[in-house]
């Protein structure tokens, strides 16, 4: 599966172009089966053979970050699992698709 077709490329805003928003849009949800990883991008643009995105990011710890496409291909879960992309994922507000952090 293509993790970043030129649909969605195309459709994320640059780096830091939601930094002033109460709520970004998310466009994308991606994960790694079997863990609780997800990634959220909110914005991202090309950066040299790569692609760096900014987004909301679950993992060992709820929090915003930048991230790598280059790494989201590289990561395998503990049963060699590779990142996916949410298929049935429809792009909205923040706290409209993002489920809360677990406490």
């Amino acid at each position: 599966m293509e993790l970043l077709p030129e649909n969605l490329k195309c459709r994320l805003p640059p780096l830091y172009s939601q930094e002033a928003a109460d709520e970004p849009v998310v466009y994308a949800r991606y994960f790694l089966p079997a863990t609780r990883w997800a990634w959220y991008p909110t914005e991202g643009e090309p950066e040299d053979e790569d692609f760096l995105f900014f987004g909301f990011v679950n993992g060992l710890d709820a929090e915003f970050g930048y991230f790598r496409l280059s790494e989201l291909e590289s990561v395998r879960g503990p049963g060699g699992e590779t990142v996916q992309r949410d298929l049935s994922f429809t792009e909205g507000r923040l706290t409209d698709v993002v489920p809360a952090p677990e406490s």
